[in-house]
């Protein structure tokens, strides 16, 4: 087991590997949407199906990013050679989505836009598949995964504070008069940080566990074996209903405090409070589920998430009482998603238990497919909705202020539910040991 346990150096470079992922695509989620509609100036109802399709496109090919990790071998390992080239292109790409120009014809800012939207997941999936992937390459011991887990949620919120809480006001101090400009310098500056970490990630972290499978496996069996293994779809599906109601707050949350609230500082407070409350949220976890168990922790923190926002439009006009309700509903949220990384890396075991290969990449890419299908129905919905209800630029109708108020309270409270029925098939608590077991006990008789 000595040879589970990681160094603190690779744990926080896991974790700022996330962060150099999360941030360039946090500030894509929260702001891309209001990018489009009120600095490119482009009709809601064509970035909506801009994202949709983006997403779903994007969700594809995690599946063949992932199969081209498991097949990958080089002396770089797995993983490695997905971020020494990847990773740079990806900065790249994202600078170039805020760069729309201002003074051509809206189809063509719109080509412009679906061009670079699509170049960016694309390259984003060439990063952030290896990403999951390489966790259960790092160690087999559940508490260390957890520890990487919690490293990971704790930076990923990390990085949604730094994409949120202080874009609005570094945009308007870096572009004067000009957001365009403003945004454009301030991809800039995230794309050198991402680059940065993402160069440190391929240089600190060692893969130590993988499949020893030949690399030329055939892909349909895998493929059904993977959607056989039920830790796997538990996982599939309570991530992706969990990123469908991140995208849809991220996405709404500029529109709420602008035209419900009236209060334009709350934007700094709401959307870090979306994800950043997975700072704590990464610190009380790892406990909660050592006690209740991944189901019995994520059942608690769904049901007291569920009470809180049902509290929240009672205190619309109590912007200080609204916002400490709003931050202690996010921070129960915040449980569950720390525990997801993790069911992530146990659903490899599973798959290990039942059919004896690990297939690390292809099941990670599944749970990518997740958030990228989550993401693209929660931002185009509610971009669809502001369609719908004749949102314009500058001037919302009491049908379009109606549609923001009930998107921020009715998308989160049908998920939550939706949740709750889904994490109670997970089948691992109490599991993992004898499963960890029985697994090496194959490999010695093999041996």
């Amino acid at each position: 087991m000595a040879a589970d346990t990681l160094r603190l150096t690779e744990k926080l470079s896991y974790g700022l590997g996330e962060f150099a992922y999360a941030l360039p695509w946090n500030l894509v989620g929260a702001f891309l949407l209001y990018y489009y509609t009120d600095v490119a100036l482009l009709p809601a109802a064509a970035v909506g199906t801009l994202f949709l399709t983006a997403r779903l496109f994007d969700a594809a090919v995690d599946i063949g990013v992932g199969i081209r990790v498991d097949k990958t071998r080089s002396r770089w390992g797995r993983t490695r050679p997905f971020f020494l080239i990847a990773g740079p292109l990806f900065c790249i790409a994202f600078v170039a989505t805020f760069l729309v120009p201002g003074d051509w014809s809206e189809g063509a800012r719109l080509a412009y836009a679906a061009i670079t939207f699509y170049i960016l997941g694309v390259l984003f999936s060439f990063g952030s598949v290896p990403l999951s992937a390489l966790l259960p390459m790092m160690t087999a011991d559940p508490s260390q995964r957890m520890q990487l887990s919690s490293w990971r949620a704790g930076l990923s919120a990390a990085s949604v504070i730094v994409a949120t809480a202080g874009t609005l006001p570094l945009v308007g101090a870096l572009g004067g008069t000009s957001p365009q400009r403003g945004f454009a310098i301030l991809a800039a500056i995230f794309a050198a940080v991402a680059l940065a970490l993402i160069l440190n990630l391929a240089r600190s972290c060692r893969e130590r566990f993988h499949d020893q499978g030949a690399p030329d496996f055939p892909i349909l069996p895998a493929v059904r074996d993977m959607l056989r293994n039920r830790a796997w779809v538990v996982t599939f599906l309570f991530a992706a209903l969990n990123f469908v109601r991140f995208g849809a707050i991220l996405s709404v949350t500029a529109f709420f405090a602008l035209e419900v609230l009236r209060q334009p500082w709350t934007i700094s407070v709401l959307l870090p409070a979306v994800s950043g409350t997975l700072v704590l949220g990464a610190v009380i976890a790892p406990p909660i589920f050592k006690r209740a168990g991944m189901r019995g922790g994520c059942l608690a923190a769904l049901a007291l998430a569920i009470a809180l926002t049902l509290a929240l439009p009672w205190f619309e006009g109590r912007a200080p009482v609204f916002l400490a309700i709003f931050v202690l509903a996010s921070l129960s949220v915040s449980v569950t998603m720390t525990g997801i990384y993790t069911m992530a890396a146990d659903a490899v075991d599973w798959h290990e238990w039942h059919t004896g290969t690990r297939n690390e990449g292809l099941l990670s890419s599944g749970i990518s497919l997740a958030t990228k299908v989550g993401m693209a129905f929660g931002t185009a919905g509610i971009a669809y909705s502001l369609a719908a209800a004749g949102y314009h630029s500058g001037s919302a109708s009491g049908g379009a202020i109606a549609a923001i108020r009930w998107s921020y309270y009715g998308w989160p409270l049908a998920i939550y539910s939706l949740q709750v029925l889904c994490i109670s098939f997970w089948p691992m608590d109490g599991q993992h040991a004898r499963i960890r077991a029985e697994i090496g006990a194959r490999g010695v008789a093999t041996a």
